[in-house]
């Protein structure tokens, strides 16, 4: 089968590669149907990510048809066609049990697929603790709308429910990318007074115009005063950093108010710093880590009742031959891309 593989550090390449087979009696074999390109893909390439493996398949995002299941699996079989969670947990372990699935104690817990073991870009892709990573996807609910289940939008609904947003409050988010849109639209389920969307990208602020009318938006380099006048005490409520660059991780501690929640969502290449005494006195709570991807059966079931729809994120569609074009658009940001989706041959 055709895979596309980290070779070095700067240097994916699409290798000839033996089917994925069961190894253990917990795995599922999948065939895969469509998959994209995420932005930590590219960190990998960047060597930003240490724990990644050169020699593995890369791709984290993914929806297939389980064609081989191994003896314990009993949540999907053969033939139900599935999201892919970007995390591998057990489901038994201490940190399992409370929700905390990133932190998975097995050998391959937390964020494996496409980084420690072969993951999606590729025809098929093997599925430890299926029980645990596969959700079957609703007959009504298409390929591409259940595409990000898995990991951008588990990632924004995660996000969504640690900010701990009430009906009064005003929420900022820094960054109109993929995650920072899924970020957005699991917000606007709880209801707070306003949200504000803070993008550099002139076209990522006109997508969240016209697709999210409700948001107010706002540049970086007046999102400061802008927040002050939009808000009633000195700052937001909360502030959900999606973006991921020095910058924009100084300007979510800044822009909230005293005693706010700042939810750290985005994934940064180098270390930052907190500096503590210019922040004295804010007493704010600082929410950190990776995406806890417990919850897909639920945002499949809001994407059922019509009231999460990611669709409009596909901008474009390449095939797998050609998926080393779809990777250079993604990181170029060319042609108003936001997402590009990898469909396999049927």
């Amino acid at each position: 089968m055709f895979a596309y593989t980290y070779v070095a550090k700067g240097k994916f390449e699409l290798l000839d590669k033996p089917k994925p087979v069961l190894q253990d009696s917990r795995d599922a074999i999948v065939r895969v149907t469509l998959a994209s390109v995420c932005t930590s893909d590219l960190h990998i390439k960047h060597g930003s990510v240490p724990r990644a493996v050169p020699g593995i398949t890369v791709g984290h995002e993914m929806v297939g048809i389980v064609e081989e299941t191994g003896s314990a699996v009993t949540s999907v079989r053969p033939g139900d066609r599935v999201t892919v969670n970007v995390e591998t947990f057990c489901g038994k372990c201490f940190f399992c049990q409370h929700g905390w699935v990133n932190n998975c104690t097995d050998s391959n817990g937390g964020w494996a697929l496409g980084c420690r073991i072969d993951g999606g870009q590729a025809e098929y892709v093997r599925v430890p603790y299926a029980d645990q990573g596969l959700n079957r996807i609703p007959d009504t609910v298409t390929d591409r709308q259940a595409l990000f289940v898995g990991d951008i939008l588990a990632t924004g609904y995660w996000a969504a429910d640690i900010s701990r947003i009430n009906a009064g409050d005003t929420v900022l988010i820094i960054g109109a990318g993929p995650t920072g849109i899924c970020t957005l639209q699991c917000v606007l389920l709880k209801q707070p007074k306003r949200v504000i969307v803070c993008e550099r990208d002139p076209k990522r602020l006109a997508f969240i115009k016209e697709h999210y009318p409700q948001a107010l938006t706002v540049g970086p380099d007046a999102v400061h005063e802008f927040v002050l006048m939009h808000s009633e005490h000195g700052g937001a409520d909360v502030v959900l950093e999606v973006a991921g660059s020095p910058d924009t991780f100084r300007m979510a501690w800044q822009c909230a108010r005293p005693n706010a929640t700042v939810t750290i969502v985005a994934l940064y290449d180098e270390a930052q710093t907190l500096p503590l005494p210019e922040m004295y006195g804010k007493n704010l709570t600082i929410k950190t880590g990776g995406v806890d991807g417990c919850k897909c059966a639920e945002t499949l079931a809001l994407i059922e009742q019509e009231k999460i729809d990611t669709t409009p994120l596909i901008t474009h569609t390449f095939p797998l031959k050609d998926i080393a074009a779809a990777y250079d658009l993604f990181e170029n940001r060319r042609d108003g891309v936001i997402k590009a989706t990898i469909q396999m041959e049927s």
